[in-house]
């Protein structure tokens, strides 16, 4: 139940707009008549206002008041079972590997519309400003193994503003947030061990799993809270665990957000229990109403271990990613070295002028709302165009929508139907181990909902609606 009575009726309200009693783009009731109707203070029935403003499900217009922005469909949670899962050696389906090669992760239709981004000019400028300086000493010269200090400087100085204090020689840059995952893996696991992991989970976690000859344990996750740390301590209870990878702030594919509250049982967990936590905060950054505080910043024992990049946030072309990994940093800085042994000088000093010149912080207050509104985009397209029975998360950041479709529908098959028709679909068995979420999928709002990639959407739609009398 709901402590404050704000959160009350914000919950009352969004009850009746899923149950349709006020439709997509329809005009609330006053704030005055809301008072009246609910009995309650105006202080408190704005607040309830703000909070569902917040969530994205309702918008307010100057000198017209609050309107339903869609009818919300939350995804049905699935149960967190009771009997705890047995950890697993991982084996990537063959579908991950054609996904990748088609450039479909992010992308539905990835021959669709494209979009310039302002801020990718201003990015080149700077790399290649920094491509004509010294361009004899940085083709002649490696980098040293920790990256380039001016760019670590200025990544620990854009998380100070997100409340988290690093040391810039605590840093490590790498080729991309998946080399960082890999490297933190390889520094606290031995081959073998077992390793925690969401469920759904990020695809490239049980990729590399496979690759380093670790089990996972699958801990279940809610759509809307993220990792279930009561399960987890649950099985704890029966197996020991090397290390923890959790994505905190809008995971992929659910666009969960973990609360305080489970983000310091978590911790204290791996204090406990003498394990790593692997920190995915990839998506940190793209939050459509605050930017939430990394789990990183309630480590008191440096056991956990920060992974990112800037493939999500600024360019996937990039591949310049970093790791703060506490107790473990020099471990990963010899790793570092003998698999990648340096990074590119001219990449790293051009993005850290870039930083540095505030580009990146204005590019992401535009990029955060570009996003908001391309989700906006693919939850009117599912309304208007895809059977009414479907269910989703709606994020308030990251890239995605988990869509949860009915249970005689096998995405796997449905994405063979599709490649006919050049739709590239993302099965939710992609985030499983265990041969889950056969009828799930993910779709992304990386990109506009517009043109071609909107009409691709409609086509899926109208093949699901097929889908029982085709038998696909």
């Amino acid at each position: 139940m709901s402590r404050f009575k704000y959160q009350q009726l914000a919950n009352e309200l969004l009850q009746q707009i899923n149950a349709r009693q006020w439709q997509a783009g329809e005009k609330l009731p006053s704030v005055r008549w809301l008072c009246r109707h609910y009995q309650r203070s105006l202080a408190t029935v704005q607040h309830a206002l703000h909070l569902l403003e917040a969530q994205g499900v309702i918008e307010a217009k100057s000198r017209a008041g609050y309107f339903v922005k869609f009818t919300l469909a939350p995804v049905q949670t699935p149960q967190f079972s009771q009997h705890i899962p047995v950890p697993n050696v991982v084996t990537v389906p063959d579908m991950f590997f054609d996904v990748m090669n088609r450039s479909g992760a992010f992308d539905i239709l990835p021959s669709g519309p494209q979009v310039e981004f302002t801020h990718l000019n201003s990015l080149m400028r700077h790399i290649g400003r920094a491509l004509r300086q010294q361009p004899f000493s940085k083709a002649m010269y490696y980098d040293e193994p920790l990256g380039l200090y001016e760019l670590r400087l200025q990544i620990t100085e854009h998380y100070r503003s997100t409340g988290l204090v690093l040391d810039a020689q605590s840093l490590c840059i790498t080729a991309g947030c998946q080399h960082a995952l890999f490297l933190a893996l390889k520094a606290s696991c031995k081959p073998g061990d077992t390793v925690a992991v969401e469920c759904p989970a990020f695809y490239g976690v049980l990729q590399l799993l496979q690759e380093l000859e670790l089990k996972a344990l699958e801990i279940p996750t809610s759509p809307g809270s993220g990792l279930d740390v009561d399960s987890l301590e649950q099985a704890l209870e029966n197996w020991q665990i090397s290390a923890c990878v959790v994505t905190p702030a809008f995971a992929t594919p659910t666009g969960a957000c973990m609360s305080a509250t489970q983000q310091t049982k978590l911790v204290s967990l791996a204090n406990k229990h003498n394990f790593a936590v692997i920190e995915d905060d990839i998506y940190g950054d793209l939050g459509f109403h605050q930017r939430p505080k990394p789990l990183k910043s309630l480590d008191t024992q440096d056991r956990v271990m920060l992974c990112s990049s800037f493939s999500k946030s600024l360019s996937r072309d990039l591949r310049i990613g970093w790791i703060a990994a506490g107790r473990w940093s020099k471990a990963v800085a010899r790793l570092k070295l003998v698999s990648q042994l340096a990074s590119s000088q001219t990449m790293q000093q051009g993005i850290a002028s870039f930083m540095a010149e505030g580009h990146y912080k204005r590019h992401l207050n535009q990029y955060r709302q570009q996003l908001k509104h391309q989700r906006d985009q693919l939850i009117n397209c599912l309304q208007h165009d895809w059977a009414s029975d479907i269910q989703y998360t709606t994020p308030q950041g990251g890239l995605a929508l988990w869509l949860q479709l009915d249970k005689g529908i096998n995405c796997q098959q449905l994405y063979l139907q599709c490649l006919k028709r050049g739709i590239i679909l993302t099965p939710g068995v992609m985030f499983s181990n265990s041969n889950n979420f056969s009828h799930y999928l993910r779709l992304s709002f990386a990109h506009p909902i517009v043109g071609s990639r909107k009409n691709a959407l409609a086509e899926l739609g109208r093949m699901l609606l097929q889908m029982p009398a085709e038998q696909i």
